[in-house]
């Protein structure tokens, strides 16, 4: 859609029936598919590759450049997708050369204030809620939700179905399946709501419950919890997934409830 109060690059690559609020600002190198909409007062920077459907309310600025200092103007992008609304005043920043990309997935809420550091892996279906802030290199998995004002350190990791409480400090990965809650950050349970909301059975959802008692509730360490699981336990999507989420931490995963979240 042509707005005379906006402006728009003329090598910008812009689907003819995005709708372009007034007082837009789009750079070049930037390209939005169609049926997105952006509000007033945007701001889209080069790099921007933004997908079908997209609503980006005012304020919004989408890939700025990353704040880090080690950053030296190399060519990096944020790609947007489908489907996903990007609530006033959010901040998606370009990616460094050690990812080349910041990347948000399909059907997410960004709400308003969330800040998304460069180099963070968003996947689909994922709410981010009022003034969540993301470091750099940080990876959420599908479906998860984070509570609004969290702070997630750079580097960190939380699980796909998980529900992190608002106001948290998140400095260890949180694993798959679970809610998290407390300070520091622990185990609260299994997110069985928002499992059974997405076609989960109660006797996936029960065996799930099971590992994360092994892993949490039995006064095991992790490395005797992962053996135990691995020995007792059949291989499933699920414990797969829990088990290989935890292999691959670097940060380590977060306590169980009562732990005083020292190593």
């Amino acid at each position: 859609m042509n707005q005379p109060l906006a402006y728009v690059h003329p090598q910008a690559k812009v689907a003819k029936n995005v709708v372009i609020e007034p007082f837009v600002n789009i750079e070049k190198n930037v390209e939005i598919e169609e049926g997105t909409w952006i509000g007033s007062n945007v701001t889209i920077m080069e790099g921007a590759r933004i997908g079908k459907n997209c609503k980006i309310f005012p304020g919004a600025v989408i890939s700025a450049i990353p704040q880090d200092l080690k950053f030296d103007n190399e060519d990096t992008i944020v790609r947007i997708g489908d489907n996903t609304t990007i609530r006033e005043f959010v901040t998606v920043n370009r990616g460094t050369k050690a990812n080349l990309e910041t990347v948000v997935g399909e059907n997410c809420l960004l709400m308003a204030y969330v800040h998304i550091a460069h180099d963070c892996i968003i996947g689909d279906n994922v709410i981010l809620a009022n003034a969540v802030n993301l470091a750099g290199h940080i990876l959420v998995q599908d479906w998860a939700i984070v509570g609004g004002m969290t702070a997630v350190h750079q580097f960190v990791n939380i699980g796909a179905h998980s529900m992190i409480a608002g106001g948290s400090l998140v400095r260890k990965d949180t694993p798959p399946f679970v809610k998290a809650a407390r300070e520091p950050l622990s185990f609260a349970g299994v997110n069985s709501i928002g499992l059974r909301r997405r076609g989960f059975s109660n006797e996936k959802i029960a065996e799930i419950q099971e590992i994360y008692r092994i892993i949490y509730l039995r006064g095991l360490n992790v490395s005797q919890a992962v053996s135990y699981i691995e020995r007792e336990m059949a291989a499933t999507a699920e414990r797969d997934e829990i088990l290989s989420f935890i292999g691959k931490s670097t940060r380590g995963v977060m306590k169980g409830p009562g732990k005083n979240g020292k190593e």
